[in-house]
């Protein structure tokens, strides 16, 4: 994949505007659920830049392999909490607004295990992680495994 523009090289009030909402999102939700729920929409998304990255966050905040490596596969899987799954789904709804329209069982699901304050973080941190693929996606961000092969 040829690399493209560096957005993350040219700072401006709009990287700084979405860097400032992943502060307040890390200040308003469960930051572990916050990286798994990332984590899923990059896989859903297809961004291997973002899914080194939150796997790698996810790690340091005592998320494990086999939950990771079973995340795309989480309905079938019983490692995951009734809270876990309320987020899961609420974010692939959301992720997959034009085809899910965010349908009611799956937002009363999350309404049901999350505050309103939660729920409204948790959406926006869903948000973020969109448009943070997208991004990368868009401008081919590498994986850091691209880097290391290009350098030799």
């Amino acid at each position: 994949m040829t690399k493209r523009l560096n957005f993350m090289a040219h700072k401006n009030s709009g990287i700084d505007g979405l860097v400032a909402v992943e502060a307040w999102i890390a200040k308003s939700f469960d930051p572990k659920l916050l990286e798994l729920v990332k984590v899923r929409v990059s896989q859903m998304n297809g961004c291997a830049h973002c899914l080194h990255m939150h796997r790698q966050d996810a790690l340091k905040l005592g998320e494990t392999d086999d939950r990771l490596l079973l995340l795309n596969a989480w309905r079938e899987s019983q490692l995951f909490s009734t809270r876990e799954r309320a987020a899961l789904a609420w974010a692939e709804a959301l992720t997959q607004i034009a085809k899910s329209h965010a349908p009611d069982d799956v937002y009363e699901e999350a309404h049901t295990n999350f505050s309103d304050d939660e729920l409204v973080a948790l959406s926006i941190g869903i948000a973020m992680i969109n448009a943070w693929n997208r991004l990368a996606i868009g401008f081919r961000l590498q994986h850091p495994a691209d880097h290391k092969r290009a350098a030799a």
